[in-house]
């Protein structure tokens, strides 16, 4: 596994379901305080359309879009000026300091070591800075676990040299007891299902053609890739109901914290 998410992202295919993904970001930044004239940093910026939105309803002074993705990033030039910028950069090695918000939306489920990076964002911020992670939890549904069958059935586990997708995500429970040691004041931390309605279970690759299987899609030739999504549609369309609307749950892992203030 890399330790971000890998460059095989298609921002047209991300988009599919623009309004479905861009939810969850505003239920985060629905959790975020102002930092007037503060400094703020966004892991996996994407297009930046959306951390435009971060940095106007945050108030920062200065916002650092980063994302290692050269496709998402060709987008953000629309967006940056008055305090926003964009860097390319992975999201494992991004340092700083004296920032009053650590912002990271659907990304960090990239990034392998939480007991370790939780600790280095934590770092990273001033007193009463603020840390909002936004991650996918839906390793147990057949959208998620279908992926990881196929890729151990042959010929695509030689294809992926054994390779096997999973996002590097832990329980709630640890997160709240991860932030509690490392001495935030305050936290908030649910998972949230988001129900969404598709048109039909079709729709759920089109879904994961855009996230999950991008995974796959950075490792293998595009023959192999175009094998392993075959495999992957026909097992996942035995297994789902053929339902119309197609109900498709969506869990996410939704956590706010801010560090005390210190004392004058």
């Amino acid at each position: 596994m890399t330790s971000q998410r890998p460059d095989g992202w298609q921002p047209d295919q991300y988009a599919r379901f623009r309004a479905e993904r861009e939810q969850p970001f505003y239920d985060l930044l629905n959790l975020v305080e102002p930092v007037y004239a503060g400094r703020a940093v966004d892991l996996g910026c994407g297009t930046g359309k959306l951390t435009q939105e971060l940095h106007i309803r945050t108030m920062a002074e200065e916002t650092i879009g980063i994302d290692r993705s050269e496709a998402m990033l060709e987008h953000t030039e629309q967006y940056a000026g008055s305090g926003l910028r964009f860097e390319r950069g992975d999201i494992a090695a991004f340092e700083a300091s004296k920032l009053d918000l650590v912002f990271a939306n659907a990304s960090l489920q990239w990034v392998e070591d939480h007991a370790s990076l939780f600790p280095r964002l934590a770092a990273m911020l001033r007193s009463a800075g603020q840390l909002a992670v936004q991650m996918p939890a839906n390793e147990d549904h057949p959208s998620h676990a279908v992926a990881r069958e196929v890729a151990q059935q042959q010929p695509h586990a030689d294809a992926l040299d054994g390779f096997v997708y999973r996002h590097a995500i832990e329980s709630p429970e640890w997160y709240a007891e991860q932030l509690a040691r490392l001495g935030f004041a305050e936290q908030h931390v649910r998972v949230q299902v988001y129900l969404h309605r598709l048109p039909g279970p079709e729709d759920v690759v089109e879904w994961v053609k855009g996230s999950l299987l991008t995974g796959y899609r950075d490792r293998l030739p595009t023959p192999d890739y175009e094998a392993f999504e075959a495999a992957y549609r026909d097992r996942l369309l035995t297994i789902l109901p053929n339902d119309r609307p197609f109900l498709y749950p969506f869990k996410r892992i939704l956590l706010w914290a801010r560090k005390p203030e210190r004392a004058r």
